[in-house]
């Protein structure tokens, strides 16, 4: 009993390991599902960081991110989100490599350990029946000898005895002889057991317990050797992300180096540019000489065209100060400009040439003229409350400066074409299924789609209505645009002085009374609103496509508004090519464009471009 007793405790300890094991395997899977769980949520947080910080759509945080810095922060977002995804990837590879092998694993682990428990409590029990078996046929023997014993005891003292009879002494005789039988029996029974017992005893010691020990011990092995290898795959799906994640690490490097500050104090001088020349010295007027006033030369005044008098005094003057002036501010950046161009030079340094004429002189104005002006005009409040609610402008944008109107035109055009497009589309899709259903007439109802398609017909109709009044206000201000026409124009003093004043007043020409810009000189009102500093605001356009390249012959330096510098032999884009008037415009980079001389340059057309 010892021994079964001994055994019985080994296999006690042996079970509680096992299941020790397997606890420490489903504490370890418990650890990746949360591990991947928390991988998940931070994956989730950075495309939800990554989301919050971008732009958007259709707003006028676009437009901040024309600038190099604003550019490497949204590289940075985008890179963030694929750091999260990798992120995912992590979670992803966990859950399938480790976790879910393991929770498979670790249900077949139970089963093999059961199976290796029952086998072995079942040959416990096997050896203890034949132990009891033994025990059983040993009593047995034993009983049966001391009965033999004392029948052979008891026979001798009744043969012994003369006054026993001899049919009590044959009787004695004869159940001393079966109780010796008896005994042999029980003999030959607990030898034949003894020798069973042997061999199952040897059997169970040397073959059935140690089989299962070896399958026990085999089992819990394999349980070591696969928590060791899901730990090194947990450090592999890591070390698989490291180089993607390295790449956008270095792609936000990438982005943070591109950042140029230069470049983008440049943008925000070319954006808030106003191109207006400032304000000359305001000259002593001498009052002792009452009919005399004299006139500044500042650039604040209109020029009048020589054939025009001097206003009287006291009345209304069309001339504002310059510092109210914003509306016309961006007219000198986005035309060509107004002087002829340069011939090329004939010497070795072209640079020296100079870049054209200066514009003419402005006739003067009395600085009291404008003054009284200033104090007496009324700026319409119901105007400058639209802006600050938000209103919209006029329909054909004429209240932006010549250039901005164009491209909101030109926008609006394209605008409305891609509508036209897409209801073409929805009519031709109706046309077929109406033939379909004429074909077929189980399919549906042609007449169905007869209200729909004259819909749609209405639609187009009235989309191509809009599309030629607004292409015919297109055709106005492109017709009207310096850069394009009137090259006679441009080219004289008189034009110029013209078009200073243009530039220089926003009430004589080119404000109409609800406050828009108009290119005629209103005749119904003379009521001037002075400019506010919503007037400075316009949407940034798409910049035009290149039509070609070019080579610049000789070095151009740009000093005057409008033009760009550029180093002989420099390869440049050619985005608007010669109208008549001696200028082709270039750009360098998108940020960079402007007017040089053609005679400067040569020219490649792209043939394949539009307009080319």
């Amino acid at each position: 009993f010892f021994f079964f007793d001994s055994l019985q405790d080994q296999f006690d300890n042996l079970e509680k390991h096992t299941q020790w094991g397997i606890d420490v395997l489903e504490k370890y899977i418990k650890f990746v599902k949360e591990r991947t769980e928390i991988e998940l949520s931070y994956a989730k947080q950075l495309r939800n960081l990554s989301k919050k910080y971008q732009p958007k759509k259709n707003s006028k945080e676009e437009e901040e991110y024309r600038y190099t810095s604003t550019r490497a922060f949204l590289a940075t977002l985008n890179e963030m989100n694929d750091y999260a995804g990798q992120h995912e990837v992590i979670s992803e590879n966990m859950t399938s490599l480790i976790t879910g092998e393991l929770t498979r694993y670790v249900q077949e682990l139970k089963q093999e350990r059961k199976s290796h428990f029952h086998d072995g409590r079942k040959a416990q029990q096997h050896i203890e029946t034949c132990w009891k078996q033994l025990e059983a046929s040993k009593r047995r023997f034993e009983r049966d000898c001391k009965e033999a014993d004392r029948a052979q005891q008891y026979f001798e003292k009744m043969d012994a005895d003369i006054n026993v009879t001899k049919a009590d002494v044959e009787k004695a005789r004869q159940q001393a002889q079966l109780r010796h039988q008896m005994a042999e029996d029980s003999k030959a029974e607990y030898s034949s057991t003894l020798q069973k017992f042997n061999s199952e005893q040897h059997e169970h010691y040397y073959t059935h317990i140690p089989n299962i020990f070896q399958k026990i011990q085999e089992m819990e092995e394999r349980r070591i050797v696969r928590i060791g290898e899901s730990m090194k795959t947990f450090a592999e799906v890591d070390r698989q992300v490291i180089p993607i994640i390295g790449k956008c690490l270095d792609e936000i490097t990438k982005a943070a180096e591109s950042v140029d500050h230069k470049n983008d104090s440049q943008m925000v001088i070319e954006a808030f540019k106003s191109g207006f020349e400032p304000p000359g010295d305001i000259e002593f007027e001498d009052f002792t000489q009452p009919m005399k006033r004299t006139v500044s030369e500042s650039s604040l005044s209109n020029s009048r065209g020589d054939g025009k008098g001097e206003p009287k005094f006291g009345s209304k003057s069309k001339g504002k100060l310059w510092p109210f002036i914003k509306k016309n501010k961006l007219m000198s950046l986005l035309t060509s400009p107004h002087q002829p161009p340069p011939p090329p030079p004939a010497s070795a340094s072209p640079s020296a040439v100079p870049n054209g004429p200066q514009s003419p002189k402005q006739q003067k104005e009395p600085l009291s003229h404008r003054f009284n002006e200033f104090m007496t005009s009324k700026p319409k409040i119901h105007c400058f409350r639209s802006l600050k609610r938000g209103g919209a402008g006029p329909e054909d944008f004429s209240n932006l400066p010549p250039e901005q109107r164009r491209k909101k035109l030109q926008q609006k055009v394209d605008e409305l074409n891609r509508d036209i497009q897409k209801e073409m589309d929805s009519r031709d899709a109706l046309t077929k299924m109406k033939d379909v259903y004429i074909k077929n007439p189980q399919m549906g109802d042609a007449a169905s789609v007869d209200h729909r398609l004259a819909e749609l017909g209405q639609n187009i109709e009235k989309l191509r209505l809009e599309v030629q009044k607004f292409e015919g206000w297109l055709a106005e201000v492109e017709g009207r645009l310096p850069a394009r026409t009137e090259q006679a124009r441009r080219q004289s003093g008189v034009y110029e002085a013209q078009n200073a004043s243009g530039v220089n007043s926003c009430a004589q020409d080119r404000e109409s009374p609800d406050g828009s810009y108009t290119e005629e000189q209103s005749q119904e009102t003379e009521m001037k609103v002075p400019a506010t500093d919503f007037d400075d605001e316009f949407d940034d356009e798409e910049p035009l496509p290149t039509i070609g390249t070019c080579k610049a012959l000789y070095t151009f330096e740009g000093q005057n508004e409008g033009t760009i510098s550029v180093a002989e032999g420099e390869m440049l884009y050619v985005i608007e090519e010669d109208k008549g008037d001696g200028w082709t415009r270039i750009r360098r980079n998108e940020d960079e464009e402007g007017y040089v001389p053609t005679s400067y340059v040569e020219v490649y057309l792209d043939k394949n471009a539009k307009g080319a």
